[in-house]
């Protein structure tokens, strides 16, 4: 059994429902529905036989996924041509049927993701998938890709989908990189614990089960990214370490860490785990004042109304959380700091990720 670390009753019950949705991805509603009307004493636990690793892997992903407890999606930090450059290339033919979304991840995160005009994706949905391309049973099958149904609860809770996963880079642990690993302890700077997220992946979904036809796009697809050389723009961004950022790159005097969360693109961004939070335990504290704090502006703490504004001051670190219509931020800086301090910080922030947000976010990605 697992034990939230958290203490947080509403990050509690968002950790069930990832982790029923975890279930639904594995057996459908309409499954459950049906077993449960036969037999109400079902033990649920035969049926899940052999799917562990996934419920486990999503409670490892939920204690310290800054990205899942905000309902968001987290996305590579990029040069915006390079994005380009990838989400044209993944953009499927006419003569491909039934592909539904096609999305490239890196370390743990999203590239680019293509879909069709009329089918938006769901957070959850995205995380689901990313807890299952990156789990050991996937990232280390000797096969050259895996091609798995699985139900996306936001999508269809009652019906599969299949997905092709195809690991284009696996990254080798051992390789010199100046950008540090997303999953270890020491800097997890991204939703990521395992080191499989370290890999690029190319991941297909079809409401189809034509697994020829997927494939041969998907190879194809794959030799372009290769050929034309944008893989390896990618994985030269990936290793250069571009694609982190640490609160020193903004230079805003006493800010230790925020997590920034665009409304308009449901996607959130932040910087990597530094000083003084790169042990597990302050880790763990942070998140926990910003689950506070959200809980707080999102009504979700037992007062009547949201807050507009919250502000918490201990001996250790000053935090606040602040939404409003363009964004919602939770922001972490030294409790040296006077109140106004902590606000004009916050305003900081908010304009370097309006400078950057073409390479913190993805705006304007391809549809067909």
């Amino acid at each position: 059994m697992h034990v939230s670390l958290l203490g947080v009753s509403q990050n509690l019950s968002s950790q069930l429902e990832f982790l029923h949705l975890q279930i639904l991805s594995i057996v459908t509603a309409s499954q459950l529905r049906r077993i449960f009307e036969r037999r109400t004493n079902f033990d649920l636990r035969r049926l899940l036989d052999g799917t562990e690793t996934f419920l486990h892997s999503m409670l490892d992903r939920l204690e310290f996924d800054l990205a899942m407890a905000t309902s968001s999606l987290h996305c590579l930090r990029l040069d915006p041509m390079v994005r380009k450059r990838v989400a044209d290339t993944l953009v499927p033919t006419s003569k491909v049927k039934d592909i539904l979304y096609v999305i490239l991840i890196a370390r743990g995160r999203v590239v680019t993701l293509i879909r069709p005009k009329k089918h938006s994706i769901h957070p959850a949905d995205i995380h689901i998938l990313m807890n299952t391309v990156h789990n050991p049973s996937i990232f280390n099958s000797p096969a050259a890709a895996s091609w798995i149904p699985i139900c996306l609860p936001k999508f269809n809770p009652n019906g599969f989908v299949n997905a092709y996963i195809s690991f284009l880079q696996r990254d080798n642990p051992e390789e010199p990189s100046s950008a540090p690993s997303p999953s270890s302890p020491q800097s997890s700077s991204s939703a990521s614990v395992t080191d499989s997220d370290s890999g690029t992946a190319l991941v297909c979904i079809s409401g189809g089960a034509d697994f020829d036809t997927i494939r041969s796009w998907c190879d194809g697809v794959t030799q372009k990214l290769t050929n034309e050389g944008t893989l390896k723009l990618l994985s030269d961004c990936v290793r250069s370490g571009q694609a982190e950022y640490t609160v020193s790159e903004l230079g805003i005097p006493g800010l230790r860490h925020f997590v920034y969360k665009s409304r308009a693109q449901v996607q959130v961004t932040f910087p990597t785990f530094e000083d003084p939070y790169e042990n597990l335990t302050d880790r763990r504290r942070i998140i926990t004042f910003y689950q506070v704090l959200h809980d707080a502006i999102h009504a979700k703490s037992g007062q009547s109304e949201t807050l507009k504004l919250q502000y918490i001051r201990t001996e250790k670190e000053s935090v606040m959380g602040w939404i409003t219509q363009p964004f919602e931020m939770y922001i972490a800086l030294s409790p040296r700091l006077p109140k106004s301090a902590v606000v004009g910080a916050a305003n900081a922030v908010s304009r370097w990720v309006k400078k950057e947000e073409g390479r913190l976010f993805l705006k304007d990605a391809p549809v067909f």
